[in-house]
């Protein structure tokens, strides 16, 4: 294998990763949103990423917590 494919390869491991580790912790939630936004063609307007976040906080912190 040579040195430039070698490279590619990790660049392309990299980005994979950063890629999982964004999904995971919900950082790529706004750009998910826009993707699906784009595939559905609804006549809703779309949120802003501001508007996006405190919608998420709202529906996240809204249910009753059963925890305890």
């Amino acid at each position: 294998m040579q040195t430039g494919q070698a490279a590619k390869l990790v660049r392309r491991w990299v980005r994979q990763f950063w890629r999982g580790v964004r999904e995971w912790c919900g950082d790529a939630a706004y750009e998910r949103y826009l993707r699906s936004k784009a595939r559905l063609d609804s006549s809703e307007q779309t949120l802003t990423a501001e508007e996006f976040y405190v919608e998420q906080v709202n529906r996240r912190f809204s249910r009753p917590n059963r925890c305890c």
